[in-house]
């Protein structure tokens, strides 16, 4: 008997499901680089989102002197901004249910579902990396040639001087993630540690004591010398948080097709803390009806763009650095 999406999957217990898997599965989110905690009130409307912050306390101290009032100053305080996210996708039951007579179906839909959500998540962080590096090149070390040299590779002296980029602060960068290139290199090397016990290693192995996540999706120049891109990242550099959605999870059926069909919605927020969404510069799609209009939410295109986005921590409260070597 076939197994049908309607028989084994109830939409809204199907949602939270994926929700909680997408935390518990993704690399990202073992390592610390993405947490959740933002705590905001987006059931209410819009798609911009304000995220308050107070500066770090400055200025010089007084010299104690009789009969003189010690001075007050205020705490300064800053505004962060994160842009709600929308996306979408549905599969045929060709792709979803064609053996799962047997075992556990829900759980093989689900896994195969939650491991393709990772994947696009990562792809969007590494779109919105783009962007707020564009913005921000201080957080930019740079150490690629138009012809590679040993100065130029991958190394644990250029991975300390992109630490240095952000001085005292340098210690809060505790995870990396590379293309497989780059972690192959080091491999050959003899400089990954695996540790199994060790919180750090979320497959990948460590390096420098850092964790280290592997993922193709990086920038690769290329055109010119194979220029590889390195992001170092702090605990909490990114934060997450799902939105409500009307229909977050639909399962439908074409009979004269004999297909099922699996329909699966999000919103959400995927902001690096720090640097602010601006809505300066989106591209236009085009409806149903062929007209071109502005779209409800940036792609991928959108968040790589450096007029998107604007710094409003201070360079040492960044908790996101970039490599680049041959």
């Amino acid at each position: 008997m076939t197994t049908r999406l309607g028989d084994v999957i109830v939409p809204s217990v199907f949602e939270n499901y994926i929700q909680e898997q997408t935390a518990e599965r993704s690399e990202l989110f073992q390592s610390g680089i993405i947490a959740e905690g933002l705590d905001l009130d987006l059931g209410g409307g819009g798609k911009l989102f304000e995220i308050p912050f107070f500066k770090d306390l400055s200025g010089e101290e007084g010299v104690r002197q009789s009969n003189t009032a010690i001075t007050v100053d205020e705490i300064e305080s800053g505004k962060d901004v994160a842009r709600l996210h929308g996306r979408d996708k549905a599969w045929g039951a060709e792709d979803l249910t064609a053996e799962l007579t047997s075992g556990d179906p829900m759980q093989s839909i689900a896994n195969r579902v939650t491991d393709y959500w990772n994947r696009r998540m990562q792809a969007l962080l590494i779109a919105t990396l783009e962007g707020i590096f564009a913005e921000e090149d201080k957080l930019v070390h740079d150490i690629s040639k138009d012809s590679a040299d040993d100065d130029s590779e991958i190394s644990g002296e250029a991975i300390l001087d992109a630490k240095q980029l952000l001085g005292d602060a340098k210690e809060q960068l505790t995870a990396m993630v590379m293309h497989s290139y780059i972690h192959t290199e080091l491999q050959k090397d003899d400089l990954i540690d695996y540790i199994p016990d060790s919180q750090a290693n979320v497959g990948w192995g460590t390096y420098m004591g850092n964790t280290v996540i592997v993922d193709d999706g990086v920038p690769v120049d290329d055109d010119n010398d194979n220029k590889y891109t390195t992001y170092l990242f702090g605990s909490g550099a990114v934060a997450y948080q799902d939105a409500p959605v009307e229909n977050g999870v639909e399962t439908d059926r074409d009979s004269l097709a004999d297909e099922n069909i699996l329909i699966n919605r999000r919103n959400f927020l995927l902001h690096p803390r720090g640097f602010a969404w601006q809505e300066e510069d989106l591209d236009q799609v085009q409806d149903d009806d062929g007209n071109n209009v502005d779209p409800d939410f940036p792609s991928n295109n959108d968040v790589e763009k450096e007029d998107n986005w604007e710094r409003v921590y201070e360079l040492k409260n960044i908790r996101v650095a970039k490599l680049l070597t041959n």
